[in-house]
């Protein structure tokens, strides 16, 4: 991972992040078009900043194609993702904050953090492995553990899982769950949908204190879970 003298921007590094979360959540390689809507910045903007950092070797965005990582590339990448999901656990385990009130929280502390004081945080954690949310936190050396989770949309009837990880970068969302009582490590199996891209019948819990609840499309594609293979 890149060192304090060779941080960049906060702007370069926000681009980097974004572009590493679509490619974690989604699967896949990212355009400047679907960048552009991703960030709700115009296309030509997203352009200007994909050629400055193709400059900085960071990226690779060989004409009409999609936009690629150099090795320096994710290793900043990475590095950002680690100060920010170890300063959301810190705000969450030791400051008390909800785990719907650190991603803002994060994004500002993440570009200002010292090494010395990250690695502290994580000392302090005890090198955990995944953030308030279930997201993978990178090792110091730019590693993630092997990890398998899909959405919750994704899966057929009748599959039960782990809830591990939920996207969040939707505050109101988060407070849903918390209020409906559903916690990540909570038992899932989906029943059922409704047709027409209805909500889902979701059992939360193990029997028998389960819970069954319907939950709208948009919450049950942020949620992941791991399934046998």
């Amino acid at each position: 991972m890149s060192s304090e003298s060779e941080r960049y921007s906060a702007a370069v590094e926000d681009y980097l992040k974004v572009i590493y979360a679509f490619e974690e959540r989604e699967g896949g390689k990212i355009t400047t078009t679907r960048l552009a809507e991703r960030l709700g910045v115009s296309a030509s903007s997203v352009s200007g900043m994909v050629r400055k950092l193709s400059a900085l070797d960071l990226l690779e965005h060989p004409r009409y194609g999609t936009i690629e990582f150099t090795e320096t590339g994710r290793q900043v990448a990475l590095g950002v993702v680690r100060r920010h999901r170890l300063i959301e656990l810190y705000l969450v385990t030791e400051l008390g904050y909800g785990w719907d009130e650190v991603h803002d929280e994060a994004e500002v502390l993440e570009h200002a953090v010292s090494d010395q004081l990250l690695e502290r945080i994580a000392d302090r954690l005890g090198n955990p492995r995944v953030d308030p949310h279930g997201d993978p936190i990178p090792s110091k050396e730019g590693r993630l553990e092997p990890w398998k989770a899909r959405r919750l949309s994704t899966v057929p009837p009748g599959t039960v899982g782990e809830f591990v990880r939920v996207d969040d970068v939707d505050p109101g969302m988060l407070r849903h769950l918390t209020a409906e009582g559903i916690q990540l490590g909570a038992r899932l199996e989906v029943m059922e949908r409704a047709p027409y891209g209805g909500s889902y019948l979701v059992r939360i819990g193990e029997s028998p204190r389960d819970v069954t609840r319907q939950l709208g499309p948009a919450l049950v594609n942020a949620m992941w879970v791991g399934v046998p293979d």
